[in-house]
């Protein structure tokens, strides 16, 4: 799938500096108030190792390279039933090698959500379509493999992808794009505080149509608003809310090429 691209030709993208979310002032708003799941804590964000950009409680985050080429074309073909209709990840060395050199286009950033035990990759997450300027804002695509599903690895994982592009990436805004059916998909964002700000029908070409979406999105104030908010709670080393049991469908949301 492919995003549409608002940006210039060759617009320049800072790749460093960290630019923090300015505080804001409490303020009402017309948001979907959530009924809010304790998350778990991320004081170790910003340690960073040869391997990863960042770390949280269980998983931690890392750009794709050509090594993983195996392992996630493995993962993409065991999980195409949990992700059809939403999601095509590539399933073949071509198709990886094609999608890794997308996502090294100046427009994109790429990241593998894998499990810090284990190292094992258990979904993936793209920035695509970024625009700097007074726009700095992405669209993110993701999607979690069969046998992390379920156990809360993806909202983890976003939230790290989250506090990076805020962070070092220098963005202001991250938007989703999601087909309404899917709904796991949806609460995965409103999980993560995004707010759903439209309806666009016929928006991307998806599995041979074109397709329906909903536009969430996101801005670093209101990240920065959902952590004053909130209180992180553990129980045995797992964020509340995350052992549910359920196996969800595949997550998608304006997925990368």
């Amino acid at each position: 799938m492919a995003l549409s691209d608002p940006s210039a030709p060759g617009a320049p993208r800072a790749r460093t500096g960290y630019l923090p979310a300015a505080p804001t002032a409490h303020h009402p708003d017309n948001r979907k108030r959530l009924v809010r799941h304790a998350r778990p804590s991320y004081d170790l964000l910003m340690t960073s190792t040869d391997r990863y950009l960042a770390q949280g409680p269980r998983v931690a985050i890392r750009p794709f390279t050509e090594d993983d080429r195996a392992e996630f074309t493995a993962l993409a073909r065991q999980s195409a039933e949990l992700h059809r209709p939403w999601l095509f990840p590539p399933d073949a060395d071509d198709a990886y090698d094609a999608y890794l050199a997308r996502l090294r286009e100046p427009q994109r950033e790429g990241f593998l959500i894998c499990e810090r035990d284990s190292g094992r990759i258990a979904g993936y997450l793209t920035i695509n379509n970024i625009v700097l300027g007074a726009f700095r804002c992405g669209a993110i695509g993701y999607g979690v493999f069969a046998h992390a599903a379920g156990r809360g690895l993806m909202s983890e994982g976003l939230r790290l992808v989250m506090r990076y592009a805020f962070g070092p990436l220098g963005l202001h805004r991250l938007e989703a794009n999601i087909q309404p059916a899917n709904k796991e998909s949806v609460s995965l964002v409103e999980r993560a505080g995004f707010r759903l700000e439209g309806f666009s029908p016929d928006f991307l070409f998806v599995d041979g149509a074109w397709r329906d979406h909903e536009r969430w999105a996101i801005t670093s104030e209101m990240l920065q608003e959902e952590d004053d908010d909130e209180t992180d709670e553990e129980i045995d080393g797992y964020p509340t809310g995350y052992q549910d049991g359920r196996t969800p469908r595949a997550h998608e949301g304006g997925a990368a090429e």
